[in-house]
């Protein structure tokens, strides 16, 4: 049978998970004696529940979508110093949620690329990566030339300081 944690303790691990603090799930199942798979559970149901506890302790840009999402979502009704605050708790700067709630807005604009644009546009970069590739063998061929070249150049006046031909000197 599992023990039973109250909720006090689990708010204490969700403070440790969330950002700024951003502990490991490892870390804390060491320091508190509480199973890894418990904490993934519970990071789990926090997470489905809305709670902005990253899977991370990555920097908030290197944020998965969701996580991002859910930080727009809980700071939707919050302005001035009550945004402040929630940004300071989570390590993060408001310009970076104005960013990311315009991000989740431009996804659902009438105008977002559909998924054949989205591969269309693999396909073009892909087209322009190989483009890229063809000329810098190029361009490493032509190098390779004007270093021969410039090498005979050199050789061939230093034969004719060695050696001079007839008519000079």
């Amino acid at each position: 049978m599992k023990p039973p944690y109250d909720a006090a303790v689990r708010a204490a691990i969700r403070k440790r998970m969330s950002p700024p603090n951003r502990e490991s799930v490892a870390a804390i199942a060491r320091s508190t004696g509480i199973t890894t798979q418990t904490l993934y559970n519970w990071r789990a149901q926090w997470q489905k529940e809305g709670q902005l506890v990253p899977a991370t302790s990555k920097a908030p840009e290197q944020w998965s979508p969701a996580d991002k999402l859910a930080a727009v979502i809980q700071s939707a009704g919050l302005s001035g110093s009550d945004l402040g605050a929630f940004c300071r708790e989570r390590g993060l700067y408001p310009k970076q949620l104005a960013r990311w709630r315009q991000a989740a807005e431009d996804a659902n604009s009438p105008t977002a690329p559909s998924m054949s644009d989205h591969k269309e546009l693999q396909r073009k970069n892909q087209e322009q990566a190989r483009e890229i590739r063809r000329l810098e063998r190029e361009l490493r061929k032509k190098e390779k030339a004007l270093v021969e070249a410039a090498a005979l150049l050199m050789v061939s006046e230093k034969c004719k300081a060695l050696w001079p031909q007839d008519g000079e000197s």
